[in-house]
């Protein structure tokens, strides 16, 4: 028997080098390939072109004039026009007493927001799931989701109506009491629970489809082990049901704390008022009083770029705490 020749290991290493460089050769590069991907499903890619459009137009576009926040802008030179004046905007902002405050009221209302908010949909997902009689169900689904689906103008209205002193539902049971007629809409300390109370009231239903939808995806075969094994319904919703959509909890709390400094303008607008300032003025409300009615469009500019910082860090944040400790994040 012949013995093949033994290959020196600077002779092995070469040919291994050779084979690599081949197949990296056929390999087609990344550019190719999402090429190839978009000629094969164009169909999908043309679906996708309009949302593509207005990110860019209306999201991206509008992000060049974020500039003006480090410029002493006027309306005449223009964005390019203008000045720069690096960070006496930001200094401007945090030596005013009114800025401040509206961070601390931004942050105590999304605070109240999320805690008594945030848990709301999820409990009414849970009760929706126990309920067994459907037509019940729908009706008070139908009920619950229609808030979502009102002007914030009418449900301002609706507001302003119900804690009126002198015809509102709230001063009339109060009067029934023997208490006495309080004009709510006018007490900095009543503002932000008719604000938070308001909020859970007009979106808490049409959250719950999420939830809903998470629960609807859950395997059967658990409930009916579980009924097998003789647990009641409260223990399926306890060892079941909320374990499985934990994860979709997650990702909605990481969104929700993003959007902390995002308190609703719509319906802080039409429901504060000089008299409730001290509680009821937040970023997005500072942010309008200077740029729109006073005109400082540079220093608005510089508010909205801290808000937009703030909630950056905090998804991201939240994002990599839920990853560390959950194993469940949005990227």
């Amino acid at each position: 028997m012949i013995n093949e020749p033994q290959l020196h290991g600077s002779k092995t290493e070469e040919l291994i080098v050779e084979a690599g460089e081949a197949l990296r050769r056929r390999k087609p590069s990344r550019m190719v390939r999402i090429g190839d991907h978009v000629k094969r499903e164009w169909q999908l890619y043309l679906m996708l072109l309009p949302t593509i459009l207005w990110l860019l137009i209306f999201l991206y576009k509008p992000m060049y004039g974020l500039q003006i926040a480090f410029k002493d802008y006027s309306i005449f030179r223009g964005v390019a026009g203008s000045p720069w004046i690096g960070l006496e905007h930001f200094q401007t902002l945090f030596g005013n007493d009114q800025f401040l405050r509206a961070i601390k009221n931004t942050v105590i209302i999304s605070f109240y927001s999320l805690i008594f908010g945030f848990p709301m949909p999820i409990i009414l997902a849970l009760m929706f799931n126990e309920v067994l009689h459907q037509t019940f169900k729908k009706t008070a689904q139908t009920i619950v989701y229609l808030p979502h689906f009102i002007s914030s103008v009418i449900i301002a209205g609706i507001v302003i109506t119900a804690f009126s002193p002198s015809a509102g539902i709230v001063n009339t049971v109060l009067e029934w009491f023997g208490g006495e007629s309080i004009y709510f809409l006018t007490r900095p300390e009543w503002f932000r629970p008719i604000f938070v109370g308001t909020g859970i009231w007009q979106e808490a239903g049409f959250q719950s489809i999420v939830y809903l939808a998470a629960i609807a995806g859950v395997s059967p075969t658990l409930y009916e082990s579980a009924v097998v094994d003789g647990a009641s319904r409260w223990q399926m919703m306890w060892k079941i049901t909320l374990p499985s959509i934990l994860p979709t909890i997650i990702i909605m709390l990481i969104i929700r704390i993003g959007n902390m400094l995002e308190v609703s303008f719509e319906m802080i607008i039409l429901l504060y008022q000089p008299a409730t300032y001290e509680t009821a003025d937040v970023v997005n409300t500072f942010i309008y009083r200077q740029g729109i009615q006073g005109g400082q469009y540079d220093l608005a500019a510089a508010a909205g770029l801290f808000n937009a910082v703030v909630a950056f860090v905090l998804v991201m944040t939240a994002n990599t705490i839920s990853k560390r400790y959950s194993r469940t994040s949005l990227w």
